[in-house]
């Protein structure tokens, strides 16, 4: 029997506030202490079509919850440095990104901000610009800093996704509700690894290795994110297409806010999976390990015992 090993992973943003002018910083600042919940939609333009989704959100405590109304056992759970992913009520995997010590070069910039109304409420639109083009715009709620719009764009100025709130309820912390606790065990220790320092513009922050050889390392770039994946296994999206850059081919994956790669080499599976606009795609591959065929005699084994 072929035994593959399916990722599951999601990459909830929260920028740095380095990155960022000091009127934008204050409020992100202040949006870590926010509690709300809200109905958030997500629409994306790929190569291989729209990506959307609704989606539930709550916050309190440093803790962002998600949830789709679809699937509501299901939630992820993310604070300030980790994420978990919770099926009807219990953590099924989690870790903890604690990053280096070193503060990451300031690759965006972002403008004095324009005031605005979003949902009858008073906002702050802000543009932020990386390497002279237009990234992400991002609209901030005046009193407690929650995002309410998040816009990221392509290198020729179209927009790749919107995350946007439709419905928006500050509350008192003691009102959220969740089935997580707020401190979660992290299921991966840190370890030593041969992926790279960095990746274009990407600095790796952390990498864990669990008890069956599964390495994930975690990159950014102060804005955008994705984590690299290392595994004995073939690594399967549930369902993509095929991408070829420099005549490597990749099984490719769109989802509402993110994009999947898989690959195979000859000492096992890799994936890559992040919320990269699709020009960011190339020069990321290029820097890891390329597509190779492990041969008949090392498929057969990962085919008989992963």
């Amino acid at each position: 029997m072929r035994r593959v090993l399916a990722i599951v992973f999601v990459l909830v943003l929260v920028p740095t506030t380095a990155a960022f002018g000091a009127d934008l910083g204050e409020l992100l600042d202040e949006s870590r202490d926010a509690s709300y919940t809200a109905e958030q939609v997500i629409s994306c333009s790929t190569p291989d079509g729209v990506r959307d989704a609704v989606v539930e959100i709550s916050q309190s405590g440093g803790e962002l919850h998600v949830a789709a109304p679809s699937d509501p056992d299901v939630e992820v759970a993310s604070g300030y440095g980790g994420w978990a992913l919770v099926r009807e009520g219990s953590v099924v995997s989690s870790a903890n990104v604690r990053g280096t010590n070193d503060e990451p070069e300031v690759r965006y910039t972002v403008d004095e901000g324009e005031a605005t109304e979003y949902l009858g409420r008073a906002a702050i639109t802000f543009q932020m610009i990386g390497d002279g083009v237009l990234r992400a715009e991002l609209t901030v709620d005046s009193e407690i800093g929650a995002l309410l719009r998040v816009a990221t764009f392509t290198e020729d100025g179209g927009i790749y996704c919107e995350r946007r709130f439709i419905e928006f309820e500050p509350l008192p912390s003691a009102e959220i509700q969740s089935n997580t606790t707020s401190e979660v065990e992290p299921s991966m220790e840190a370890v030593e690894s041969d992926l790279p320092e960095r990746l274009d513009v990407f600095e790796r922050l952390d990498v864990y290795e669990d008890d069956k050889g599964f390495v994930f390392a975690y990159y950014s770039d102060g804005f955008f994110s994705f984590a690299v994946f290392e595994t004995p296994a073939i690594v399967a999206l549930e369902s993509g297409s095929a991408a070829v850059f420099a005549e490597k081919a990749y099984a490719r994956s769109f989802s509402p806010g993110q994009v999947a790669f898989s690959w195979e080499t000859r000492s096992g599976g890799m994936a890559l999976v992040g919320d990269l606009p699709p020009d960011m795609h190339q020069a990321v591959l290029d820097g890891l390990p390329d597509p190779q065929d492990p041969g008949l005699f090392r498929r057969l084994w990962r085919n008989l015992f992963g």
